[in-house]
C-alpha cells in the first residue's frame, strides 16, 4: 500500500506567488501542512497585513470573552446540578449533564483544524460560537432532562472550535515578536472562567436562577457578535473558495478518518466517565469500551498514515519533537489548573465547612496571581525571547506548590494556604501559552490552525485521563480512609462534601474531616508529579528566538531540524 503525501495534491509551490495574510496571488489548493523547509522562506517573502489599534484591542476583547464563556461553561454546573435534578427529577442524569459537553467537543475537535484550515477563520470561528450560543439558549429554556443533554451536546459541538480558533486568530493578527503578550492577557484572563464558573453558578442558582447559568452566555455574546462584525480578520493564507472545499468536503476535510476517530474519542471518554461510577473498572462495559477505543484506533493510524499529509491529523506535524512536547507540557500544566479548580473548592467546603460561595472567595489569592503573572509574563517573553525558561519554571513551581498543598489539613491556617494559592496561581500564569507559543514558532503559517488543533486534541484528552485517574484515586482513598475512621461511611458518601456534617456522629467529626483532607492531599501529590514531567518534556519545544530580529531565521533551521 503505498502512502498518499502531499504532493499528489498540492500545486507547485513558487516563491513569488505564495503569500503572507493580506495578499491575493497564491497557489489553488491548501490541502494540508506543506514542508516548512521549502515554503516558509516564500511565505515571509510579503509583508503580512495585522490588525492594529483599536480594532486589535476589540478583537482580543472578543475572542478572550469568547474563550472565558466556554470555559466557564466546563464549571458552572458543579453547584447548580442538585438544583436541576430537583426540578427535573432526574438523578440518573447527572453523569450526562457535565459528560454529553465534554464527549461532542472531544469528538468534533480534530474535524476543527481541517475546518479552519480550509475555510474563512473569521466567519468559521463566528459559526463555532454561534452553535455554543444556540445551545446554551436551549440549555437555558429547557423543559426535560433531556432537552438540557440536548442543549449540552450542541453546545460542545460548537466549543470544540472556539479556543483552538481564538488561537489561530491571534497567530494570524498579531505578530510573533508581540504575540506573546496578547496570548498572555486571553489565556490569563480566560481560564479565570475554570475557577469562577462554580462561584458563579452558585450565586446564579442561589439568588436567580439555575437557568441563567447558561442565558448568561447570550447577552454578552450579542455584543460578541457586533465586535467581530467591525473587525477584518486576515487569514494566514491564501485560502480555496467555500464552495469548492464543498464540492470534494470528504477528501478536503477527511470525513472517513473523522469517522474513524470520533468513536475511538467517545468510546474513550466514556470509558473514563463511567469506570469508577456507573461500573466497576473491571466490568464488561468498561473493558469492551477500552478495547472499542483501542481498535479504532488502531485502524485510524493506519488511515492517517495511507493519506499522509492530507489526513485528519497529518502525522508530519504530530511527529515534529517541538509539537509532541509542547502537546505533554501543555496537558501536564492544564491538568495542574483543573485539579485547583476542582479540589481546592472540595477542601475548602468539606474540610473548612464553608459555602459554595466562600469556597469561591478563598481561592481568590491563586486566581489573582495566575492573573497577574498570565498577563506580566508576555512581555518578559518578548524580551528575552525563549519560552522554554518559562516553561520550566512553571513546572518546578507546579511540583513545588502541589507539594504544599498536599500539607493541608483541618488545621491549615489562613496564611498558609493563602501563600500556597499565591505560589500556585504564579507558577500557572507563567507558563500556560508557552507550549502553544513554541508550536506556532516552528509550523508555517498555512500550519497553524492544524498545529493548534493538535494541541487542544491532546490536551483535552490528556487532561481527561488524568482527571479520571485522579477522581478515582480521591474516592478510592476516601471510601478506604472513612471506612477506617467510622462504622457508617456509606452513608458519608451519600451525603457529599456540603453535607456529610448533617449525618456525622460529634465525636467522629474530626476524624472524618482527616480523611477528607488526605483523599485531596493524595490528588495534588498526582498534580506534583505532572509538574515535574512538564520540566522535561518543555526542555524539547525548541529554543526557538521568537524576538522580531533573528526569529524568522532560528525559526526557519527549527522547522528543518524537526
Amino acid at each position: 500500500m503505498e502512502k498518499r503525501s502531499l504532493s499528489h495534491r498540492r500545486l507547485p509551490s513558487n516563491p513569488e506567488v505564495d503569500k503572507f495574510p493580506g495578499t491575493t496571488e497564491v497557489s489553488s489548493s491548501c490541502d494540508g501542512p506543506s514542508n516548512p523547509s521549502h515554503e516558509f522562506a516564500a511565505l515571509t517573502n510579503a509583508e503580512p497585513q495585522y490588525v492594529e489599534g483599536f480594532k486589535l484591542v476589540t478583537l482580543l476583547a472578543s475572542v478572550t470573552v469568547v474563550v472565558f464563556l466556554m470555559m466557564l461553561d466546563t464549571s458552572i454546573l458543579a453547584t447548580a446540578i442538585p438544583r436541576i435534578t430537583d426540578e427535573f427529577s432526574s438523578l440518573s442524569d447527572v453523569g450526562w449533564y457535565t459528560s454529553i459537553y465534554q464527549l461532542a467537543s472531544a469528538a468534533l475537535q480534530p474535524l476543527t483544524g481541517k475546518i479552519y484550515q480550509k475555510f474563512k477563520t473569521q466567519w468559521t470561528f463566528v459559526a463555532f460560537f454561534a452553535i455554543f450560543e444556540i445551545g446554551s439558549a436551549i440549555c437555558g429554556a429547557s423543559v426535560a432532562s433531556w432537552m438540557l443533554i440536548t442543549g449540552r451536546a450542541i453546545a460542545g459541538i460548537g466549543g470544540a472550535g472556539l479556543i483552538n480558533g481564538a488561537l489561530t486568530i491571534l497567530g494570524t493578527s498579531v505578530p510573533m515578536s508581540r504575540r506573546p503578550t496578547y496570548t498572555g492577557i486571553m489565556m490569563g484572563f480566560s481560564q479565570l472562567g475554570i475557577i469562577a464558573g462554580p462561584l458563579v453558578g452558585g450565586a446564579f442558582t442561589s439568588y436567580v436562577s439555575w437557568r441563567w447559568c447558561f442565558y448568561v452566555n447570550l447577552p454578552i455574546g450579542a455584543f460578541v457578535f457586533v465586535a467581530l462584525s467591525l473587525v477584518h480578520i486576515p487569514d494566514a493564507f491564501q485560502k480555496p473558495r467555500a464552495i469548492d472545499v464543498l464540492r470534494r468536503i470528504y477528501i478536503e476535510l477527511d470525513l472517513l478518518g473523522f469517522a474513524l476517530l470520533a468513536p475511538a474519542a467517545v468510546q474513550l471518554m466514556l470509558a473514563l466517565s463511567w469506570g469508577g461510577n456507573l461500573y466497576p473498572w473491571s466490568s464488561a462495559t468498561i473493558i469492551g469500551l477500552f478495547s472499542g477505543a483501542g481498535a479504532t484506533t488502531i485502524v485510524f493510524l493506519v488511515w492517517d498514515w495511507y493519506l499522509g499529509d492530507t489526513a485528519l491529523i497529518p502525522l508530519s506535524l504530530v511527529t515534529k519533537r517541538a509539537v509532541w512536547t509542547s502537546a505533554l507540557t501543555n496537558c501536564c500544566l492544564l491538568f495542574i489548573v483543573y485539579v485547583a479548580g476542582f479540589f481546592l473548592p472540595i477542601y475548602f467546603q468539606a474540610v473548612h465547612g464553608v459555602t459554595p460561595i466562600m469556597s469561591g472567595v478563598y481561592v481568590m489569592a491563586s486566581i489573582i496571581s495566575q492573573l497577574v503573572l498570565a498577563v506580566m509574563v508576555g512581555p518578559l517573553v518578548q524580551k528575552t525571547g525563549y519560552v522554554i525558561p518559562y516553561a520550566v519554571s512553571a513546572g518546578v513551581i507546579g511540583a513545588i506548590s502541589n507539594g504544599l498543598y498536599s500539607t493541608f489539613s483541618p488545621t491549615t491556617p489562613p496564611v498558609q494556604y493563602i501563600l500556597y494559592q499565591i505560589l500556585g496561581g504564579i507558577g500557572r500564569g507563567a507558563g500556560m501559552q508557552m507550549p502553544l507559543l513554541a508550536v506556532q514558532a516552528i509550523l508555517a503559517p498555512q500550519d497553524i490552525a492544524m498545529g493548534t488543533c493538535i494541541l487542544v486534541f491532546f490536551q483535552n484528552l490528556g487532561v481527561s485521563i488524568l482527571l479520571a485517574a485522579a477522581n478515582a484515586l480521591f474516592g478510592e482513598t476516601l471510601q478506604s480512609e472513612l471506612s477506617l475512621a467510622v462504622p457508617y461511611s456509606k452513608a458519608i458518601l451519600e451525603a457529599g462534601a456540603t453535607k456529610f456534617r448533617g449525618v456525622v456522629q460529634e465525636e467522629h467529626l474530626p476524624a472524618v474531616l482527616e480523611a477528607w483532607s488526605k483523599s485531596i492531599d493524595n490528588v495534588f501529590y498526582m498534580a506534583a508529579a505532572a509538574g515535574g514531567v512538564a520540566v522535561f518534556t518543555a526542555l524539547g519545544m525548541g529554543w526557538v528566538d521568537i524576538r522580531k530580529n533573528g526569529g524568522r531565521k532560528k525559526t526557519e533551521r527549527d522547522a528543518e531540524d524537526n
